[in-house]
């Protein structure tokens, strides 16, 4: 008797096991949906940007995709963006993979180049050291790194002189000195006249030629001393015109 209660228990709880996936059909089993990466790689790889919408998305928005085969689409799509200049859109993906697997110093030097497309160097460094970190050896993320570390340093010695001149303030004894160091557009352009006429004498092809470049310097800075504060004279405009003289002169 009780074998039979238990044999009947049994079946009983069997029937019940199966008694969604027959309702959810019919009478049949669920079939799972597989999820299939390759057409999304395939997609992509080919560039065709409608299918892979469509295939990528199938993988990435589907939760029983394994994590394997969302990092593959998830970079795929990435990639893909990418070539189209969706970056935004590119950074967000490339970003979600380096949440799945933060060992990919293929992705972090490719989402560095997506942050350098936007303008924001920091984060591009960041993205470039970070690969770095990870594989020493990686070629195009050792001279991204270099590059942008280059740029960077070259950016902070501006943002040092910013807004100063050429000269030194405290000792400017003139109205027009004292006015440009009052005007960080004035000071800047100053600075840069200054440069820029070092720059032509020192390229200058002989000696003689040298001294005529100073010397139309030395006239420029004559002519501003004495024309400033008279009425009609621009100082700002006379000081644009002669660094515009001055790149010109040797093609710049």
């Amino acid at each position: 008797m009780r074998s039979l209660i238990h044999l009947f228990g049994a079946g009983l709880l069997y029937a019940l096991s199966l008694a969604p996936a027959d309702a959810a059909t019919g009478g049949e089993p669920v079939a799972v949906t597989q999820v299939d990466v390759e057409l999304c790689l395939a997609a992509t790889a080919a560039d065709d940007v409608d299918k892979a919408a469509a295939a990528c998305a199938a993988v990435i928005d589907n939760e029983k995709t394994a994590k394997e085969d969302l990092i593959k689409a998830l970079i795929a799509r990435g990639a893909l963006l990418a070539r189209h200049d969706q970056v935004d859109r590119a950074i967000a993906d490339d970003s979600r993979a380096l949440l799945l697997d933060p060992t990919l110093a293929d992705i972090f030097n490719a989402r560095g180049e997506l942050w350098l497309k936007k303008g924001d160097k920091p984060r591009a460094v960041q993205d470039f050291g970070a690969a770095l970190k990870i594989d020493p050896n990686h070629a195009k993320a050792k001279a991204n790194h270099k590059a942008m570390a280059r740029e960077l340093e070259r950016i902070g010695a501006q943002m040092a002189v910013a807004g100063k001149p050429s000269f030194n303030c405290a000792r400017a004894r003139r109205a027009v000195e004292r006015a440009i160091c009052g005007n960080r557009e004035l000071a800047d352009l100053d600075r840069e006249i200054f440069a820029s006429n070092a720059r032509v004498v020192r390229e200058a092809r002989n000696a003689d030629e040298a001294k005529a470049f100073q010397r139309e310097q030395d006239e420029f800075i004559a002519r501003r001393n004495a024309g400033f504060g008279r009425p009609g004279y621009d100082l700002k405009k006379a000081m644009q015109e002669r660094l515009q003289r001055l790149n010109g002169v040797d093609g710049y």
